[in-house]
């Protein structure tokens, strides 16, 4: 599944310059893309563009060729996973039932799960390492378990592609590995990825691409290579950052230093 934005720009009334300007992003079938960026650049705001909940004052968003607002919202359910930043929960209920709640736009109304749904949702379970966590109230689990059960509840969905901000918060080293893997093969076995994050070094030992965002605007698009470079970053960041190739994997290692150093 493609995902493509072209020149998008998005305006929210609050804010005088507008949340993106003009950005553009093109994430084909089977790839996993990365969108970083400071606090504030747009990154979220395009997460929703794409997904058809951030109403655009300029450009366009298509999902596999078609207009994202030619979608229907259980269509789009069924074909785009989501994994957003934050979400409250009014009622008690557990993990399972949380991740089972991904298989919804796959069951009619009413319609109980079936066979098919509960191998999905017991897959799933088991990708993000929470099915010992199954049956324990979402309330009681930590910042960590809640992420990857979020996780697990959009691949349930068993979707074409995936989009998901801030996935690896809250995660330690060993979780935020082991979630970038699972969205590598996943990606490799023909699902779209597009990812946002905070997590410059590790996220370039998975990208195919990563697009900077600066300000509602695009810094820096391309290679890991291409994009983590120090002099982009130390301007994007307004801070002090070393960039250096990492004699095992040659891949960008990313330092923030002390402010002051150079």
């Amino acid at each position: 599944m493609r995902l493509r934005a072209d020149n998008v720009v998005v305006r929210y009334s609050a804010l005088r310059s507008p949340a993106l300007d003009g950005v553009s992003l093109d994430v084909p079938g089977g790839a996993l893309h990365a969108v970083i960026g400071p606090n504030g650049s747009g990154k979220s705001t395009l997460m929703r563009a794409l997904l058809g909940l951030a109403p655009l004052s300029g450009g366009r968003v298509l999902l596999d060729e078609r207009p994202a607002d030619d979608w229907s919202r259980r269509d789009l359910a069924r074909a785009v996973g989501a994994v957003p930043q934050a979400e409250s929960f009014a009622f008690p209920l557990t993990t399972r039932e949380m991740v089972e709640m991904g298989r919804y736009p796959h069951l009619g109304p009413l319609a109980p799960p079936t066979e098919v749904d509960r191998a999905a949702v017991d897959r799933a379970l088991e990708a993000c390492d929470v099915a010992g966590l199954a049956e324990r109230d979402v309330a009681t689990l930590s910042g960590g378990e809640l992420q990857r059960a979020r996780l697990a509840r959009a691949l349930a969905q068993e979707p074409r592609a995936l989009v998901l901000d801030e996935p690896t918060a809250s995660l330690d080293v060993r979780h935020v590995m082991e979630i970038l893997e699972l969205l590598r093969a996943s990606a490799d076995a023909g699902m779209t990825i597009l990812l946002i994050t905070h997590e410059l070094e590790m996220v370039v030992q998975f990208a195919d691409r990563l697009l900077l965002l600066s300000r509602g605007r695009v810094a820096a698009e391309g290679t890991p290579a291409d994009v983590i470079r120090e002099d982009v970053l130390r301007e994007v960041y307004e801070w002090p950052i070393s960039v250096q190739s990492d004699p095992a994997t040659r891949l960008p290692r990313v330092t923030p230093l002390r402010r002051g150093a150079r």
